[in-house]
């Protein structure tokens, strides 16, 4: 593949073309040449696009799919093709798939069905043996067929012991352990967040003490034993404050947010919308601000769109028994435009690849061509025709967006949204 980018806006602190508006020589992968009116004797592919700009990829730390066992939700072949075209050129894998991918031949499975894509695929391993939390997984072995990470994908580890375990296991093998942070038993049967809104919608409320204490006993346990430790889709005021207090410490801990808890508070459970249960659960305005204020000041590391297809059966029916989860890749550049600087919003969805030990790729002559594509400027309303994912389950649609992805480039092929 040779092609020519013409007039492009470069977003990269790590290229020396950064915020300038430069063409790009793409042949076979790599960045041949960068400059001004590069010349094209070979009459090669020219993409002309309105008001460019490109950023390093894009990867998107938390994302399930569905396949293998739950292919009506999402196949690992489209849901890849929907993040290309949402602009992103890496994905996480989370493990809730049936059987949950907690061994080796699940990690080869899933990196197997995403050979030759565009958007590249990094498994996370689950945690213990079928995200039960109660034996630890084989995690050594996973980590040599390519899993990024180990973690149960929104299950907090009740036994303190079998974390701790872990957390002086994985420093053998210098891998991550990712702890979600929510005590079931304050949790209890709550479903939405423990406030004025819940109250007055009789529904039962999860307080962010729920959240906290288990954030706090985390940190104890990695100042305890060293390691990694990243604590995914934090949502309050306290668990940024509490973050903060452990880097200052010198702990080795990162964390990342939802972009629907930047954007989003519990207000918008007035009408009963399934589509805005999630977990952890929309929280207060005054813990979205924090959120955002602890993007800013860098305690927060990875914002993600936490995409997690679940189909119409189970979202189309009661409150309560509805499961957790918004579909995010197509919404998520548009909807943090809106609440964020670009840059920070192109900082925080590149950050991730540092953290788990992935190769950054700037955009510079002689590196690989692993770009993000997008215009920051115009808006639009989301509606159901714009979701590429097979499940619909958005809970942005009718949101107005602002910028639009155009798709990427990485692995020598270029995916453009439609």
């Amino acid at each position: 593949m040779t092609i020519i980018i013409r007039n492009a806006k470069i977003i990269d602190p790590q290229s020396p073309f950064h915020q300038q508006t430069a063409d790009i020589l793409i042949v076979n992968g790599l960045i041949e040449k960068m400059g001004s009116n590069l010349p094209n004797p070979d009459h090669a592919e020219e993409l002309k696009l309105n008001n460019l700009h490109v950023s390093q990829g894009w990867f998107d730390s938390s994302v399930s799919l569905g396949e293998p066992g739950f292919e009506d939700r999402e196949t690992i072949a489209n849901g890849l093709n929907v993040a290309a075209q949402s602009g992103f050129t890496a994905i996480a894998l989370q493990p809730n798939s049936f059987p949950v991918i907690d061994n080796q031949s699940q990690i080869n499975f899933v990196k197997n069905k995403a050979f030759g894509q565009a958007t590249e695929l990094f498994p996370i391993g689950a945690l213990t043996k079928n995200s039960e939390g109660k034996d630890m997984a084989e995690m050594y072995d996973m980590k040599q067929s390519g899993a990024i990470a180990f973690g149960d994908y929104n299950k907090s580890l009740d036994n303190a012991n079998l974390l701790k375990i872990a957390l002086q296991y994985t420093q053998d093998f210098d891998s991550v352990v990712i702890a979600y942070a929510q005590d079931a038993n304050i949790k209890g049967n709550g479903v939405v967040n423990e406030g004025v809104v819940s109250t007055r919608l009789g529904l039962k409320g999860i307080p962010n003490l729920a959240e906290e204490l288990q954030v706090a006993r985390n940190l104890f346990l990695l100042e305890y034993t060293g390691g990694k430790m990243h604590i995914p889709t934090i949502s309050t005021a306290k668990s940024v404050a509490l973050i903060k207090e452990a880097k200052a410490k010198g702990l080795n801990v990162s964390c990342s947010v939802s972009v629907h808890h930047l954007t989003m508070t519990d207000e918008k459970l007035d009408s009963f919308d399934t589509r805005y249960k999630v977990a952890p659960p929309l929280r207060t305005e005054a813990d979205r601000q924090a959120l955002l204020a602890g993007v800013l000041d860098n305690t927060i590391d990875i914002i993600t769109s936490d995409h997690n297809p679940i189909d119409i059966e189970h979202k189309k029916m009661e409150f309560d028994l509805a499961k957790n989860g918004t579909i995010g890749l197509e919404t998520a550049f548009g909807t943090l435009t809106k609440v964020l600087p670009l840059e920070k919003v192109i900082e925080k969805l590149t950050a991730a690849k540092t953290i788990f030990g992935i190769e950054n790729h700037p955009i510079k002559e002689g590196k690989k061509a692993n770009l993000s594509l997008f215009n920051p400027e115009g808006t639009s309303i989301f509606t159901k025709e714009a979701i590429l994912s097979k499940s619909k389950n958005s809970a942005f649609l009718g949101q107005e967006l602002k910028g639009k992805a155009y798709g990427i480039v990485n692995q020598g092929k270029i995916i453009l949204s439609k």
